[in-house]
């Protein structure tokens, strides 16, 4: 398994020509999309677009009908999926309800070493949980490493998940709809919080998946919009976040706007 370094042409992630088809209903149509070191990219798009779809494919928690899924030049189907999950930082709702309400916040975190749910099936070293507290302590709930999961606020949560995803140093980051549960004030932390991670040259590529465009943060550089499981634009965020193309992605006519802050608002025409 390689790393990705500047300048070697091997994206973090790449999908080409992606589709999914479930009896005969199409999920996804065709998509391809090159996410390479230092690319923060957001995934818009209303609800049944194939959005969840699209991040558990990258994931590879699920596989496509056809195309092709490459982590790191590692093709999905040709190598170790056990080995390869471990690259790709993932947090979602669905895996969130998958975890035990009672294991511990650096539990959480380190079970990420081996891609797995439970700490049972695997030896940890003290160099494990040195890597887990560091990830906690860069998400700011160090303090809360032996508190059960389950105790925490919903904020809190979201930021263990978040510390999970950069345990093993991933190639990518992908975050499907991590604001979902959360009030407008841990909406607002998170936000700032991914705005730190995309703004940080040091951070891995990532992909944030939402329908919301108050919760772009500030820092991204690309974005994709989809629409009945095509892709309807794709590229430089400031050339895919339009009024135009929302209103389009979204069927109804929206108005947009740009703050200083970086931050989106969008709303219905009248």
């Amino acid at each position: 398994m390689t790393d990705v370094e500047p300048g070697t042409g091997v994206p973090a992630l790449e999908l080409r020509d992606i589709h999914v088809r479930r009896d005969s209903t199409i999920i996804i149509g065709s998509i391809s999309v090159r996410v390479e070191r230092g690319d923060r990219w957001v995934v818009l798009g209303a609800n049944g677009s194939g959005k969840t779809t699209l991040v558990r494919i990258m994931a590879l928690y699920d596989h496509p009908t056809s195309g092709t899924v490459e982590v790191l030049g590692e093709r999905l189907g040709r190598t170790d999926i056990r080995v390869l999950r471990r690259r790709v930082g993932y947090a979602s709702a669905a895996l969130m309800a998958q975890l035990r309400p009672e294991l511990s916040a650096l539990d959480v975190v380190r079970t990420a070493r081996y891609a797995a749910l439970e700490p049972w099936w695997h030896r940890y070293t003290d160099d494990d949980d040195e890597r887990a507290r560091e990830c906690l302590d860069q998400l700011h709930v160090v303090h809360h490493e032996r508190r059960s999961f389950g105790t925490l606020s919903s904020g809190e949560q979201q930021r263990v998940l978040l510390a999970r995803t950069l345990m093993n140093d991933p190639a990518v980051v992908l975050l499907d709809e991590p604001s979902a549960r959360l009030d407008l004030g841990g909406r607002e932390e998170l936000v700032a919080t991914l705005s730190g991670l995309a703004r940080d040259a040091d951070a891995p590529p990532f992909v944030l998946v939402t329908h919301h465009v108050d919760e772009i943060p500030p820092g991204m550089t690309h974005a994709m919009l989809l629409a009945d499981g095509d892709v309807l634009a794709a590229g430089p965020i400031d050339d895919v976040i339009t009024a135009p193309w929302l209103s389009e992605c979204f069927g109804m006519p929206l108005d947009l706007e740009r703050r200083p802050s970086g931050r989106f608002s969008a709303w219905a025409r009248h």
